[in-house]
């Protein structure tokens, strides 16, 4: 009989950037473990293609066209979530994007907003308005949830030519660990996970790159680049009874890459 703290039947999991990548990595285990899950991602067409897939699960699936970089979208979108689902349980912060320059005296101010927009921005209103519910469920007698912020190993490990992109991951941590403190009164814990070197279509043109591959791949100890479901395992941790008292956390997944 599976190990009971990991059913996650009767919970609900919501999703930011859940119709493709790592996002959907998750996904797909959360709703194999038996949460209903919520996927929200700014394409239509890939947010359906990831429900499509989910449909053997039975599990019941809601997507958002939601852009988390606007604050009045993601309010209302978490409204409408837990409108049509009935709670959220489990929110998971990962949706974002890249954006470096060729040095960092040449980043441009566009794509130093740009990045943090979504990337800090939309961490910020997507846990702010998740905390809203889960507070106010907590007050009505129902406490509990799980909020994960999908950082990166450019927040501890120097990432040239991509300060935006390395500051924004390292402060998710930082709001992680604030929320973590104020809210384990309602029964809320709240962790970080930080991927190494995952393909995904954020790093597309790093796996067809041969001198990239022999420089830096040949590094990790795995020996390969991580896939999108070697993040199902703690996501579904997280999200379950199993870690009801694991809290403020860093979880690094990369094969080894950052210790070696």
């Amino acid at each position: 009989m599976a190990y009971a703290p990991f059913d996650l039947k009767g919970k609900v999991a919501l999703v930011t950037g859940g119709n493709g990548g790592i996002g959907f990595g998750m996904v797909e285990a959360l709703a194999q473990a038996g949460a209903d899950v919520v996927i929200w991602g700014s394409n239509g067409g890939k947010n359906a293609a990831a429900e499509a897939k989910l449909k053997a699960t039975g599990v019941n699936v809601l997507t958002q066209v939601v852009n988390v970089a606007d604050e009045a979208a993601v309010a209302a979108g978490m409204l409408e979530a837990v409108a049509q689902m009935g709670r959220i349980d489990t929110v998971i912060a990962n949706a974002g994007i890249g954006g470096g320059a060729r040095s960092f005296s040449e980043f441009e101010t566009d794509t130093y907003r740009r990045v943090l927009s979504v990337n800090l921005d939309g961490v910020f209103f997507t846990f702010r308005e998740a905390c809203k519910h889960i507070v106010a469920r907590a007050g009505a007698g129902d406490p509990g949830g799980s909020l994960i912020a999908i950082s990166s190993l450019s927040a501890i490990d120097g990432a040239a030519r991509n300060e935006a992109y390395a500051a924004t991951k390292g402060a998710v941590i930082s709001m992680i660990r604030a929320i973590a403190v104020e809210h384990a009164r309602y029964g809320v814990r709240a962790n970080a996970i930080l991927p190494g070197w995952i393909a995904t279509d954020m790093t597309q043109g790093a796996q067809t790159n041969q001198t990239f591959t022999d420089r830096v791949i040949s590094r990790v100890p795995a020996r390969r680049w991580g896939e999108p479901s070697d993040f199902g395992g703690v996501a579904v941790y997280l999200a379950s009874d199993a870690s009801k008292y694991h809290s403020g956390d860093s979880f690094v997944i990369d094969g080894g890459y950052a210790i070696f």
